[in-house]
């Protein structure tokens, strides 16, 4: 049986899997993709056993029901190199699968499909459809916060909540909160909420479209999944108890300082050229109708940026990761953001100016 393709209808479903499937891999079949041809639609799966990722193609192989694993960072590399529009024909030979285009021809290793792995998606528990767009920013405008490698797993990884009327994603790894929320109609009647993994939310955002096209969100008791015309997203959850982020927002505002975006980060890239390599430390001098921004290194060197705002509150000081500030700065996407304290020990709350794009951002100081 010879499966004729286009390089491109192979390409595009390979290159949606490949940000989950790993070079070496303690199971063999786990560096595999699964193909599987059926009236007249190809899907290609690509899984770690935590995250399963299944590509999309519509292909002209009338009356063809097979399936079949090929290693799958060959077989991308293979149509990568192929030259654009090229025909593809794969066919079966002996245990070897056949892959020619032209003059070209590969012989490749395959594992039998049966032994391929898939995540269980039993005990659906809430779905309902969302914009691919909205979801994208939702995660976009958090993952940021997301902790690497915490021993507090639950950190690393993003809460996605659902109330009746609201999405909410919330991110923190424990020096700063990120949430943004949108109102969307989910039909759940309490509150539903899950944390996913780190990988899985940067792979989501690598693959949804920015636009109104729809994606299907469903929430298990154990996975969550995203179905789109392109591709389907599965990922196990992470087990534990998030923090309550709630507590976390500071409710009082002493001090409130709007300041435009884009001048408060031309001034800080500047700063950070002679801040701390190790620490990243900025402080911040507020003075009336003026905000200070210091920074300085073991070298004894120095920088210094004044920026002219509206504010007639007392004088005080206080220190902040720059890289952490910048983070918010790139995500917001008001003209001005408010930044609010209560005092130079406490968090810092930033907000996008006049309530714009749903998002809160929580800063721990810094002892500088």
């Amino acid at each position: 049986m010879k499966i004729n393709l286009s390089r491109e209808a192979l390409l595009k479903p390979l290159q949606t899997v490949m940000g989950v499937v790993e070079r070496k891999q303690t199971l063999p079949i786990l560096s595999n993709v699964l193909i599987d041809l059926k009236n007249k639609k190809m899907s290609i799966t690509g899984t770690d056993l935590e995250i399963e990722l299944i590509g999309h193609s519509d292909v002209d192989v009338a009356g063809i029901d097979k399936a079949f694993t090929l290693p799958g960072r060959k077989l991308t590399d293979i149509c990568r190199a192929l030259p654009e529009g090229a025909p593809v024909e794969l066919y079966q030979e002996e245990e070897k699968m056949i892959l020619r285009s032209g003059r070209s021809r590969f012989v490749l290793s395959s594992l039998p499909a049966e032994d391929f792995p898939s995540v269980q998606t039993q005990s659906e528990i809430l779905a309902f459809d969302i914009s691919q767009a909205d979801l994208k920013k939702l995660f976009s405008k958090t993952c940021f916060a997301m902790a690497q490698e915490d021993v507090r797993y639950y950190l690393n990884g993003l809460l996605l909540e659902c109330d009746t009327d609201n999405v909410r994603a919330v991110a923190t790894d424990g020096h700063r909160l990120a949430l943004n929320s949108l109102p969307i109609t989910t039909g759940t009647a309490e509150r539903v909420s899950v944390i996913i993994p780190r990988k899985g939310v940067l792979e989501l955002i690598r693959m949804l479209a920015n636009d109104d096209s729809v994606a299907r969100l469903v929430i298990g008791a154990s996975f969550v999944q995203v179905k789109t015309a392109s591709f389907n997203f599965t990922s196990k959850i992470i087990s534990g108890r998030f923090p309550d982020y709630d507590r976390v927002i500071p409710k009082t505002k002493a001090h409130s300082i709007t300041v435009n975006k884009e001048i408060l980060k031309q001034a800080l890239v500047r700063a950070a050229i002679l801040c701390n390599e190790k620490f990243k430390g900025i402080r911040f001098e507020f003075r009336e109708n003026l905000i200070r921004v210091l920074s300085n290194n073991p070298e004894q060197e120095a920088a210094e940026e004044e920026l002219e705002v509206a504010y007639q509150g007392e004088s005080f000081d206080i220190g902040f990761n720059v890289a952490y500030i910048m983070d918010i700065i790139n995500v917001i996407e008001a003209t001005d953001l408010v930044m609010s304290f209560s005092d130079p020990s406490s968090s810092v709350l930033i907000e996008e100016a006049n309530g714009a794009g749903g998002s809160v951002f929580v800063v721990m100081p810094m002892r500088l």
